[in-house]
């Protein structure tokens, strides 16, 4: 079983959509982040069910798609560290 640690920028990414989707459905913003809690909650059991992040072409960095948005996470060692979440329309590159 692997452990899911949250990076600091990907709380804000998250925290920064809850506020997004608030401004106009403060209920669809809360399912929202319990949804993307319990999606990657998956990970702790199924590290891989994500697909490889395309951008990146390492087996180790990988994503699930939730709705319109792409939770990025790699896996290190028993470790599963989700480094951001972003909208899918956006045009994300590797940093």
């Amino acid at each position: 079983m692997a452990k899911v640690i949250w990076s600091p920028s990907a709380l804000d990414d998250v925290d920064r959509i809850a506020e997004y989707i608030a401004r106009d459905a403060p209920a669809k913003a809360a399912l929202f982040a319990t949804r993307l809690l319990q999606s990657a909650g998956r990970l702790e059991t199924f590290p891989l069910s994500g697909r490889p992040v395309p951008e990146i072409g390492d087996s180790s960095c990988r994503e699930i798609i939730l709705g319109a948005y792409r939770v990025m996470y790699r896996i290190v060692g028993d470790a599963v560290w989700i480094t951001g979440v972003v909208h899918g329309a956006r045009d994300w590159q590797p940093e």
